[in-house]
């Protein structure tokens, strides 16, 4: 196991991509130090304490984003840190003290926690894909996004006026890693982001979170789907795309995470071969609604670097299965 004898944190521990990947680092020897909001919350952490080596190599800390020197502890003696907890909400009454406050002072505090001790080798970031295309540029069939793309948070600003949850959850990403990479410049940090579109997966955590909730919306009783397109990838990948960020010594900078970029109407189609009588699928089209992780139409983005990390992306087909069959489990469904 690649991790035996390494010891490695990961902030907001009970989230969906977290709790993926605690699961794996535990899989591959690591130990794990996980900081959650409240430690002795069995509803949000039971699930964490349940997998295979928790009882001999997790240990939960309590830690507030907020808290300068919250970090402090998780992530003493650590040879990496993998930060994780970020906000995410389409509808927030306080958008920066629930979004960008947290998603950008959060990171820096993380980031000083990790400052201060020597034996961490690198800190892996869980950004987003927000952070790369809103900056303008006109996007067309024939573009292609990349890691060299960033957004600008004036743009998200401009698009949260008819959009109004990209305003704050673009900025508040987009801000966030702007602040790490000057940080970890200014630090000598090795630092590594990820980039994943819409996050899609089986659920270990038992609250439903965003992402999954897109998906779960389409299936249960909508009547109208949206006639836009739907980037997405799988919470496995992505919680193995931060293993391999960390293990491999040749990683570096930033790395674009998708597996299908594809329109409602071919999610609908999958789902209606795999499901063709059990789910409540939407027949119509809306033409009016948000266009997920979009700016207008349909692009290209691009998966080269992060093949350079030795993944081969779960298909959607797959991954869409396997999200209603762990909706199923978890009693989300109406069926």
């Amino acid at each position: 196991m690649s991790g035996e004898g390494k010891v490695v944190c990961v902030s907001g521990g009970s989230g969906y991509i977290a709790s993926w990947l605690i699961k794996l680092l535990l899989q591959r020897g690591y130990t794990v130090k996980a900081t959650v909001r409240n430690p002795n919350d069995i509803n949000k952490n039971s699930h964490l304490l349940a997998l295979d080596g928790a009882q001999q190599r997790l240990t939960l800390f309590k830690a507030d984003l907020l808290e300068d020197g919250s970090f402090d502890a998780a992530v003493h003696g650590c040879h990496a840190v993998f930060h994780a907890a970020s906000p995410l909400s389409f509808c927030v009454s306080h958008p920066q003290i629930d979004i960008i406050d947290p998603a950008v002072k959060g990171t820096l505090n993380v980031l000083k926690s990790c400052a201060k001790v020597v034996s961490i080798k690198r800190v892996v970031i869980t950004s987003s894909f927000a952070t790369l295309p809103f900056n303008g540029k006109h996007l067309t069939p024939d573009v292609v996004v990349d890691e060299t793309w960033f957004s600008d948070p004036d743009v998200c600003k401009q698009k949260g006026l008819f959009h109004i949850f990209l305003l704050w959850y673009h900025m508040g990403k987009t801000l966030a890693e702007q602040a790490a990479w000057k940080f970890a410049k200014d630090n000598s940090i090795d630092l590594i982001t990820l980039h994943p579109v819409f996050v899609i997966g089986p659920l270990l955590q038992p609250i439903l979170n965003m992402s999954a909730e897109v998906i779960l919306n389409l299936v249960n009783g909508c009547k109208e789907y949206p006639n836009s397109y739907y980037s997405s990838v799988d919470v496995r990948d992505v919680a193995y795309a931060h293993i391999k960020a960390l293990e491999m010594s040749s990683a570096n900078g930033r790395y674009c995470l998708v597996e299908r970029y594809a329109h409602f109407s071919e999610i609908l189609n999958i789902l209606h071969q795999h499901y063709p009588t059990t789910l409540h699928l939407p027949e119509k089209k809306c033409e009016s609604g948000i266009n997920y992780m979009s700016n207008a139409g349909k692009y290209k983005i691009s998966t080269e670097k992060a093949k350079g990390l030795g993944i081969s992306f779960i298909p959607l087909e797959v991954t869409l299965k396997d999200t209603i069959e762990s909706f199923k489990d978890k009693g989300f469904l109406s069926i």
